[in-house]
């Protein structure tokens, strides 16, 4: 009883009570007439194409930057890296890879520019994150009309110029990164193993000197300073890491997806990845690779079984308006406990 007790303060009763919760729709499931491997199967796809961007929020938290409000800063870098690579044909491997390669130097300069922002705001980053990040989407959805693409699979039949609100990459790098698997249709293998990839790399950054300055930032910027590390640099560190991961992780949640979507699209992004993070257990300050992985699987399993099960039971289509409710909801209560497990009990 003591382990059990001791076990559920570990891990924090919100995070109990809602891993019991998701637990409970997959027992229903077959009830109300669900296959219960397509249902696991569904969330393990969703936790693939997510995981990623909720990793991405890593960095800025541990230097004290706060939640990163700005994460669609990020995704349209990786948003134009896409349609570069849609553009030069490439397919396969190489144009998943080429889409990330072209995407990373605008993420390194759009992530720079938005660090010089958060440097001058130091208290306010949260809100100041939240204009910036709608503020890009805005300004791309100027850029996506005029920028100079010419492939006939993304610019507008009637105008023969702008960017399309979607754009299909079924011919050029759906399911890159799964294609060597089997049963890759049901499990994503590759993007869970990509995943654990940069999760190690992660992991391992926060145990290097460099990893351990951003730590020493977030946790008491005084002894930081006093020690001799420039806070203002580890901070841009920080915020130009968030934003790679960023514009990494939309790459991957395309291959999956399918689809490149432009425009107002990346807009509410940075909300489900910051709910996830912080079901998971993490705060303002702190963060682990382990509260990724579990926020992000409650987070997108709820999402995913929840209206599915209730609209087996009661027999109307009332799934998208459930999803909308149930993402909302979690968003809020995840925002309320910002504070971590202490603030969650």
């Amino acid at each position: 009883m003591e382990k059990i007790k001791s076990y559920v303060e570990t891990m924090g009763w919100p995070r109990v009570i809602i891993a019991l919760f998701l637990l409970s729709m997959y027992v229903a499931a077959p009830f109300v007439g669900l296959n219960l491997g397509t249902s696991i199967s569904d969330t393990l796809i969703r936790f693939g194409m997510n995981a990623i961007l909720v990793l991405s929020l890593m960095p800025m938290i541990y230097s004290g930057t706060g939640l990163n409000f700005g994460l669609p800063l990020g995704v349209e870098a990786g948003l134009i890296g896409a349609v570069i690579s849609v553009e030069m044909g490439l397919t396969g491997v190489f144009g998943f890879w080429g889409a990330i390669i072209m995407a990373i130097p605008f993420a390194v300069i759009f992530g720079w520019g938005y660090s010089q922002i958060l440097n001058r705001v130091k208290g306010g980053e949260m809100m100041i994150a939240t204009y910036v990040g709608f503020s890009s989407v805005a300004i791309m959805c100027i850029m996506w009309l005029i920028l100079p693409f010419k492939s006939q699979d993304m610019i507008w039949a009637y105008g023969g110029s702008g960017l399309r609100t979607t754009i299909s990459i079924e011919k050029y790098w759906q399911g890159a990164l799964n294609g060597i698997f089997p049963m890759a249709d049901k499990i994503p293998f590759g993007e869970i193993m990509f995943f654990g990839f940069l999760a190690f790399l992660m992991w391992g950054f926060f145990k290097t000197k460099s990893g351990l300055a951003m730590k020493a930032v977030g946790a008491n910027p005084k002894f930081a300073l006093a020690t001799g590390v420039d806070i203002d640099r580890v901070r841009t560190k920080s915020v130009i890491m968030s934003t790679m991961l960023a514009a990494v992780g939309i790459i991957v949640y395309q291959q999956s997806f399918g689809f490149i979507q432009l425009y107002l699209a990346p807009f509410y992004m940075a909300f489900p990845a910051i709910a996830a993070i912080l079901i998971g257990g993490a705060s303002v300050n702190k963060a682990t690779v382990i509260n990724v992985m579990i926020g992000t699987f409650l987070f997108q399993g709820i999402l995913t079984m929840t209206p599915s099960v209730i609209n087996n039971l009661v027999k109307t289509d009332m799934s998208e308006t459930l999803r909308i409710i149930i993402s909302n909801g979690m968003i809020l209560y995840a925002l309320t406990r910002k504070g971590g497990k202490k603030n969650g009990k």
